[in-house]
């Protein structure tokens, strides 16, 4: 089992129509044809949404893709229209809520990955390879990779894995030239906010990204360059041949999988309610993320 452990009620808001709840975002469509996507403070973990907010999760995330959406618009064009609350939005709203352009969205995850851990290094043990591509011997947990690699994976539902895939099967799927593009996108545009992140002792290990088509014309969407996408580590404390610290989840994904929390995330009960020092770092580490990063103080 996996997915929502409690599924919240979207908010009805006039001249908006609910699409989708996802694991973080709550999507509507506006009476222009327009989608508004709202960034809650849900954390999701080992494909469970928790039944615990997060506190300025939701904001730290849209603040974060807004000042990253600026930095790549001569790479890439995005979705964003508006930060302006629709008509008739509760308050809470503020600060989370994008008015975005309606894309022709690809159905692929488009992942860059400069360094090797998570489900890259799981495979690489297996076969020394990634998304197919060869890898030299010899890496370890956390390894620099001789260049950043594009690795492909498919869009799953909630509760559901993304799940890898091969530059070939990205082709299939979408042509040979669209894949060509995405990944010569995904390339640039992780290669520029490496350097931007490395200028601030912050790593960017990997990431990914969603595209979409407007006219033609191909436009970044969704999140960018957030903890909740990306695995962040700090400069000053990468060791390759462990797992690294990192501005993310980390501190709920351990707390989940300790004897503290009496889980079993093999088993088929859903996750517990999180502790509030939990929840209390969990918090600091996405602000601490945003303010490295920006250079800007959240309060």
């Amino acid at each position: 089992m996996s997915g929502f452990v409690e599924k919240p009620e979207p908010i009805e808001v006039p001249g908006l129509v609910h699409l989708h709840t996802g694991k973080v975002r709550d999507l509507y469509r506006d009476a222009d044809g327009n989608l508004v996507m709202v960034a809650s403070d849900r954390m999701s973990a080992y494909d469970w949404v928790l039944p615990t907010d997060i506190p300025d999760k939701g904001r730290v995330l849209t603040q974060l893709s807004l000042w990253w959406f600026d930095r790549l618009t001569d790479l890439v064009p995005n979705h964003v229209i508006s930060t302006d609350l629709p008509a008739g939005a509760p308050a809470d709203w503020e600060g989370r809520t994008l008015v975005c352009r309606a894309l022709d969205m690809v159905p692929v995850e488009c992942v860059a990955r400069g360094y090797l851990t998570g489900s890259g290094l799981a495979e690489y043990r297996q076969t020394r390879t990634v998304c197919g591509l060869a890898l030299p011997e010899g890496l370890t947990d956390g390894s620099e990779l001789p260049s950043p690699i594009f690795t492909p994976a498919t869009k799953a539902e909630v509760g559901e894995h993304d799940e890898n895939v091969s530059y070939e099967e990205v082709a299939r799927q979408v042509g040979a030239e669209t894949a060509a593009l995405l990944r010569q996108t995904t390339l640039a545009v992780y290669g520029r906010a490496r350097d931007i992140a490395r200028d601030r002792g912050i790593i960017l290990a990997d990431t990914k990204f969603e595209f979409g088509f407007a006219g033609g014309e191909l436009v970044l969407a969704d999140e960018v360059l957030t903890p909740d996408s990306s695995r962040f580590w700090p400069a000053d404390e990468w060791q390759p041949g462990r797992a690294q610290p990192s501005f993310d989840k980390q501190f709920v994904r351990d707390w989940l999988t300790s004897p503290a929390s009496g889980w079993d995330r093999h088993g088929h009960q859903p996750p517990p309610e999180l502790p509030q020092e939990i929840v209390d770092r969990t918090r600091a580490k996405y602000i601490e993320a945003y303010e490295r990063l920006t250079g800007l103080s959240w309060a």
